[in-house]
């Protein structure tokens, strides 16, 4: 059964014991198809699991809002952050207030309980590249290339393509980025020019 139905029948529960003083909790948690003890607990004021916070949670809301903000800043500029970087501003908040710093998979855990960010793998993407990207230059490139292959007759199993890059020394690696879930395709991460 859905947890919301679930928890609406609750409400509903809570509501009948409220509006009819006689009604009991057992018979309103039969009436209405909850468990007893879950019904004796809301009554007595006890929070459910999904709106309880946790002792253990090191940030409060607003410090989580800032750093979904700045994360979803950064994406939207082109620069997605990494788990290591998400890390880093937590535990630049927390050092701020003299608390200890965040766990080894806080910085997962936190990107897995916000419906705003995703992990996704990001690939690299040349600084010379990102700069010269303009589409109607590559599209005039395409138009090019297309009226040489209907000029000369190349046919497509006669075309191929190479890499002569090789190895380049300072590349940025592929890896995990956060961004926003509602991102399309894979983030880039914009390799430096000077290497």
């Amino acid at each position: 059964m859905p947890q919301s139905s679930n928890e609406a029948r609750i409400l509903l529960a809570l509501q009948a014991l409220q509006n009819n003083p006689k009604l009991g909790i057992r018979r309103a948690a039969s009436m209405y198809e909850v468990r007893y003890g879950t019904l004796r607990n809301r009554k007595n004021g006890i929070q459910s699991r999904g709106d309880w916070i946790p002792k253990s949670r090191k940030l409060s809301d607003l410090e989580e809002k800032i750093i979904i903000q700045f994360i979803l800043d950064l994406d939207s500029r082109g620069f997605p952050s990494r788990l290591r970087f998400v890390e880093e501003m937590a535990n630049s908040l927390l050092a701020d207030r003299d608390d200890p710093p965040v766990g080894k998979r806080w910085a997962h855990n936190f990107v897995k309980r916000q419906p705003e960010l995703k992990t996704r793998l990001f690939r690299k993407y040349d600084y010379q590249r990102a700069k010269c990207e303009n589409p109607t230059i590559i599209r005039s490139w395409f138009r090019l290339v297309q009226n040489t292959i209907a000029k000369y007759g190349i046919r497509s199993d006669d075309i191929w393509n190479f890499d002569e890059t090789g190895f380049m020394m300072g590349i940025i690696m592929a890896g995990m980025a956060v961004t926003g879930s509602e991102r399309q395709g894979r983030p880039k991460s914009v390799q430096p020019g000077n290497r």
